[in-house]
């Protein structure tokens, strides 16, 4: 009989130990399975790029500035930020930052992050029509649609308070999907419109600065859309209050959230 050769490539296996349980050895051979899902979690402290941390999160969710109504006060989480990603990106994506480098100036795009396999350009907000412009213009590019304008508040972030989001699709080029996002701060929350090259992002931008107070410079009536044009503040801010009315169920009245007892 004649045995079978191993790949040269297949390191000799390990001797076993006198003694040892057969399951010990059994487990040496058994390789860990990967984690369902693990491309869609965030990344984590020391993996490649390295997330940045910019603040910590107390409590389940987050909320600091009413009692702690759930006894789940004392968790403390980062909030971490993926790091710039760094070359090759893999996919399509190589490619689309080569042809959006060679369409804009040196110093228009901040930083190229790639993170749960979507890819995002982080702009500097002076150079935001510059870039659009040759993200829908360049052949290379064709970025049509416009799909939506989103704002994000994140108070901890300090400089780059407000933060907001574009999603882009080229329809030419196989229905690719890139993201921009451009910050603004607290106290300067000013982003140029990009109704002149998108104008379906009209009632987009309108929304974003009814419910976060971002001010769309060039937007052709930048008035609210979801409140009363008397209303006071942007309710999705992190820092607006929570507020609330009293709810009455089954005899019984809930008091509204700021007005609750804490428990920590």
């Amino acid at each position: 009989m004649t045995e079978t050769p191993k790949p040269a490539d297949q390191p000799p296996a390990e001797p076993a130990k006198p003694n040892e349980p057969a399951i010990d050895r059994a487990e040496k051979t058994i390789e860990t399975p990967p984690v369902p899902g693990a491309e869609n979690l965030p990344a984590q402290p020391g993996t490649t790029p390295e997330p940045v941390q910019r603040g910590e999160r107390t409590g389940m969710f987050g909320a600091h500035d009413t009692g702690d109504t759930t006894g789940y006060g004392g968790l403390r989480s980062p909030i971490l930020y993926p790091g710039a990603a760094v070359r090759p990106y893999g996919g399509d994506f190589d490619a689309i930052a080569d042809a959006l480098e060679a369409a804009t100036d040196q110093g228009q795009i901040a930083r190229t992050v790639i993170d749960r396999g979507e890819i995002t350009f982080v702009i500097p907000r002076e150079h935001l029509p510059a870039v659009v412009r040759a993200l829908r213009d360049d052949p290379a590019l064709r970025f049509e649609l416009c799909l939506s304008v989103s704002g994000v508040h994140f108070p901890s972030d300090i400089g780059n308070e407000l933060h907001v989001v574009y999603h882009l699709m080229s329809i030419t080029n196989g229905h690719r999907r890139i993201r921009l996002e451009v910050t603004a701060p607290d106290a300067d929350p000013h982003i140029p419109s990009v109704v002149g090259t998108y104008p379906a992002a009209d009632w987009h931008e309108r929304e974003t600065w009814d419910m976060f107070g971002v001010v769309f410079d060039g937007h052709p009536a930048l008035t609210r859309i979801l409140m009363p044009d008397d209303w006071p503040g942007h309710p999705q801010r992190k820092d607006y209050p929570l507020g609330g009315i009293p709810v009455e169920y089954k005899g019984g009245t809930v008091p509204p959230p700021d007005q609750r007892r804490s428990y920590s």
